[in-house]
């Protein structure tokens, strides 16, 4: 197998810098050709373009490699078509390279130390320094080839593993409006009010079995965490949970914090939270989002959130939950924000929240279909996180020669 070198970019591919004609010849309606001036409509892989030019300064060539020239310097895309290019944007043409492992290459780099000038990050880059960028890379083209179909592959698998996290997404958030709403009886069927009956309340039209109640007389206890933050540490005796660990849907501790065991008896003894309770942020840009405590073990909150227990043989905390998650409880709690320096909610508002409550055996109904849109969207979770960290160790193995694809090259042969 062949040696690996590192040669200037300028070297083994063609540079055209990006030239922005004059807005006058911009336009929406598709006149022209689609017209980049940076960044901004970079999409997953190529541009989602909504700007026009009927004047053409520079052009990138189809499958050519779109370069950010400006912060932030090194973001690519893929050149599925022509393009128009502005003064944000280079394209890039290997010569005698596989231009798609160019592409990795470029993008490896971008995210390993980004693209340095004189020991400090590029704002902009222009041709004479984009050409003296150093690329690794094996001389021989078949391996080039073969590294980047390797990556391409795991691209693709980490590409219909989002798409299909999203349909589930997407079905699962029309399901909730049907179940949250309308119910399901006691034959497994959706209600509707051809085939039902409903009554007026004031969110709405319901099934006349529900009533609306308030969150304070449906939950045996509503309270936030404490309002004086004692001294963290990366290491301790209890868990500190604070709105930075509450995503939606759930408990995120790669960052967790921890306390003494006095701070967490301190705070425990007003804010005694428990398994299975459920975890609502009440401060910041999060507000809203809200997850089952996972955590056997007794944990510590920080007044940006908050827990709620829903009464035994009245509210299961697992419909809790799903009824905080769907989207007219979550624009509730957007409209409830208020404050300055930072929005939020309050445990008053919290407590004087609406819901609409079926009883505990129609709760129990409708969590075992919502479980299972949880159970799917859970494991693809999962498989994108492996095809990442598999992504992620295959451009440090491949992509600096310290594993070789010679078995691959030889069996193709």
């Amino acid at each position: 197998m062949g040696e690996w070198k590192e040669i200037k970019l300028g070297e083994i591919a063609d540079l055209i810098m990006g030239q922005s004609p004059d807005g006058k010849y911009y336009n929406s309606e598709g006149n022209g050709m689609p017209f980049l001036q940076g960044c901004s409509e970079f999409g997953k892989h190529h541009p989602e373009t909504t700007v026009f030019s009927t004047v053409i300064k520079k052009l990138a060539p189809e499958n050519s490699i779109l370069f950010s020239v400006r912060a932030p310097v090194g973001k690519t895309n893929l050149a599925n078509k022509k393009y128009c290019i502005g003064r944000g944007i280079a394209a890039i043409k290997g010569k005698d390279v596989d231009n798609s492992f160019l592409n990795h290459a470029i993008y490896f780099r971008s995210i390993n130390g980004g693209f340095i000038s004189q020991g400090s990050t590029f704002d902009s880059i222009n041709h004479s320094e984009l050409s003296k960028l150093e690329i690794l890379l094996p001389l021989e083209k078949i391996e080039q080839t073969t590294i980047a179909n390797i990556l391409t592959t795991i691209d693709q698998a980490i590409e219909k593993t989002e798409q299909l996290i999203a349909k589930y997404e997407r079905i699962k958030t029309g399901l909730m409006q049907d179940l949250l709403t309308c119910g399901i009886d006691e034959q497994g069927n959706i209600r509707s009010e051809e085939t039902h009956e409903f009554k007026d309340s004031v969110l709405g039209r319901i099934p006349v079995e529900w009533e609306v109640i308030t969150l304070k007389n449906v939950c045996e206890k509503i309270q936030d965490g404490t309002h004086f933050s004692p001294e963290i540490s990366e290491v301790g005796e209890f868990m500190y949970i604070t709105s930075k660990n509450i995503r939606m849907g759930e408990l995120d501790l790669k960052n967790v914090d921890f306390i003494t065991r006095d701070a967490h008896e301190s705070i425990y003894r007003r804010c005694s939270v428990g398994f299975g309770d459920v975890l609502l942020t009440k401060d910041g840009a999060n507000t809203g989002n809200v997850c089952i405590n996972t955590i056997k073990e007794p944990i510590s909150l920080l007044s940006s959130v908050a827990f709620l227990r829903g009464k035994k043989d009245y509210l299961r905390n697992d419909f809790l939950f799903q009824t905080l998650a769907c989207e007219k409880l979550q624009k509730t709690f957007k409209d409830q924000m208020s404050g300055n320096a930072i929005t939020r909610t309050t445990l008053t508002k919290i407590k004087a929240t609406q819901v609409a409550i079926p009883k505990i055996i129609e709760q129990e109904r409708i969590i075992s279909i919502l479980e299972k849109f949880d159970s799917n969207l859970s494991k693809e979770k999962g498989n994108l996180l492996m095809y990442k960290s598999t992504k992620t160790a295959l451009m440090q193995d491949l992509l600096t020669g310290k594993v070789r694809v010679d078995a691959l090259i030889t069996h193709s042969k």
